[in-house]
């Protein structure tokens, strides 16, 4: 895995098949489209997100506002051999967990091509030798079957239920020291 650093504005890592670099508001089309799959919407929730200005508003609230509060934030996935995004993975942090949380999704035709867990390895690598953060952990509906095998297959362990208060149900927490 290459890690571009400077070299290419709001890059943060290369893998074997992918590019992850920072969202922009030139992403739009791509959010739209993603945050209104029915996975998304059944596993992680309704953004309200349905036109360009909505898209916007998501991104300035969301992901690039986490790039300055946090130096983290959720990352654009694309193909690097066609440059076509395919999804999103990065770090969330939430005012429930002590600990940055990793969230990934993805386009249903880029799915069970092993990129969730190539870009959460990336993810991964970058919060500890960029970021210096010890632990991530991620919260997952026990139904969500997928995400949960994402999660193990990148070394996370269940360590209990809790609720979060950023969603109105029990959640599966698990976690991984870096």
């Amino acid at each position: 895995m290459k890690d571009p650093g400077d070299s290419e504005i709001g890059m943060i890592a290369e893998t074997e098949h992918l590019a992850l670099r920072q969202l922009t508001l030139e992403d739009a089309p791509f959010v739209i489209e993603l945050l209104n799959q029915p996975s998304f919407l059944k596993y992680i929730g309704d953004k309200e997100v349905r036109n360009v200005a909505d898209a916007h508003r998501y991104l300035r609230t969301g992901p690039l506002a986490s790039y300055e509060k946090n130096g983290y934030g959720l990352f654009w996935v694309g193909e690097k051999a066609t440059g076509k995004p395919v999804g999103i993975c990065g770090l969330i942090k939430r005012e429930s967990l002590e600990d940055a949380d990793i969230g990934f999704a993805f386009l249903p035709e880029h799915c069970r091509k092993g990129y969730a867990s190539e870009s959460g390895r990336a993810v991964l690598e970058h919060s500890k030798r960029v970021m210096g953060l010890q632990r991530v952990v991620a919260i997952v509906q026990p139904e969500n079957q997928a995400s949960i095998g994402v999660l193990e297959k990148l070394g996370f362990r269940y360590e209990k239920m809790i609720d979060v208060e950023e969603k109105p149900r029990t959640l599966q927490l698990f976690g991984i020291e870096l």
